[in-house]
């Protein structure tokens, strides 16, 4: 049997974000929930020369402290709107971070007014903005990690113990040799990019989706286990006034700890001109009209993970779906040249194994969760 913790903390270290000798290395993750990958890679960054720091009471989200629950119910305006200091020392002060997400309640935030949410985000921009820059000057090594909880179990319709199985395969740590299956994860999604590097017109078509955007100019990017793990996708942002036609997503999507379902959204010339959902959807309008760039598409990616084929209701896992498309409303990555700017992120994920397709520049490139290149 797979010693989950052990085997996620060597390939995070060595794989993911390589730990060398003298580097400072903090990790952010709830001591309830996580401590036994905490404890791992602590063990595992001493192995390489590191110097690890815990950060178990971060007030990042709910994922990572079970605290930030208590801080956005009472914290005044002037609290909120309080940076603290002690984040902003160790993003400028680490050289690697890992992240991991280990919520005790998923809706621990369904309560909570999502302007003060959004408030909250606005304070912390100076310390996304520099964790950012400091990754981008090849300064910063950083991974948000997730970790199997009871509180994500349940969300997925799983017993603990399946859940746990299930993260092990999405990791790829039920294969013989872990690092070399994301050597080779690697290489294969290298050559997609690259293919698609010259390329510029997508059409998306299938059951509930009719669409088409521009992409020149813009980069697709492979994720394949060095910022997300577990991993699997490559995206692009499409031209900001590009996107037309409509799309109904299949699969719900939770945001903010607020599910949703049945969401339908139809674009001209890159803006989401109608919008409404079978489940929440006074919250899907709520966040898509929070500001002009949130009812634009910031990402637009296609899911390659074959180790992650069910739904689980955390986007971590649920984007890297192989067979899935995922398109994120709102702010886009600079890293794929991206110039929508929104105060929200939002990914929904829409299953293409049905016989959904995308064609590139009029020549088929995926079809029913396989590529055709």
């Amino acid at each position: 049997m797979i010693n989950l913790a052990s085997s996620m903390a060597d390939i995070l270290t060595a794989y993911s974000a390589p730990v060398k000798p003298g580097d400072y290395v903090t990790i952010i993750g709830n001591i309830q929930t996580s401590h036994a990958l905490i404890e791992a890679l602590c063990e595992a960054v001493l192995k390489r020369g590191g110097y690890p720091n815990v950060q178990s009471g971060a007030l990042i989200s709910a994922d990572y402290t079970p605290y930030f629950e208590l801080f956005m119910r009472e914290a005044s305006d002037d609290q909120i709107d309080t940076l603290d200091r002690t984040m902003m020392y160790w993003v400028e002060q680490s050289d690697v971070l890992f992240f991991i997400k280990a919520p005790n309640n998923t809706k621990a935030l369904s309560a909570i007014d999502p302007a003060r949410i959004g408030r909250y985000r606005k304070t912390q921009k100076p310390v996304s903005e520099t964790y950012l820059g400091r990754y981008d000057a090849g300064e910063l090594k950083w991974v948000v990690v997730g970790w199997p909880t009871q509180a994500l179990a349940q969300s997925a319709e799983m017993g603990l113990l399946a859940y746990e199985e299930f993260v092990a395969r999405a990791c790829g740590l039920d294969q013989p040799d872990p690092i070399a299956y994301w050597q080779g994860f690697r290489a294969m999604q290298e050559r997609l990019v690259a293919w698609l590097a010259d390329k510029s017109f997508a059409e998306v078509r299938g059951p509930g989706i009719e669409m088409s955007f521009n992409f020149g100019g813009r980069k697709w990017v492979s994720c394949h286990g060095e910022l997300n793990f577990p991993d699997g996708e490559i995206f692009t942002s499409p031209v900001e006034d590009s996107v037309n036609g409509y799309v109904h997503f299949n699969y719900p999507s939770v945001y903010l700890g607020n599910e949703v379902d049945g969401v339908k959204l139809r674009f001209e010339n890159g803006e989401a001109v109608e919008m409404s959902a079978t489940k929440n959807e006074k919250y899907v309008i709520s966040q898509l009209t929070v500001d002009p760039g949130a009812r634009r598409l910031g990402e637009f990616a296609i899911g390659t993970n074959m180790g992650v084929q069910q739904l689980t209701r955390s986007i971590l896992f649920d984007e890297k779906i192989g067979g899935s498309i995922h398109m994120a409303l709102g702010r886009s990555y600079e890293e794929a040249l991206g110039l929508n700017q929104s105060a929200i992120h939002w990914d929904m994920v829409h299953n293409m194994k049905d016989g959904g397709e995308i064609i590139i520049d009029g020549i088929p490139f995926y079809r029913a969760g396989e590529f055709l290149v």
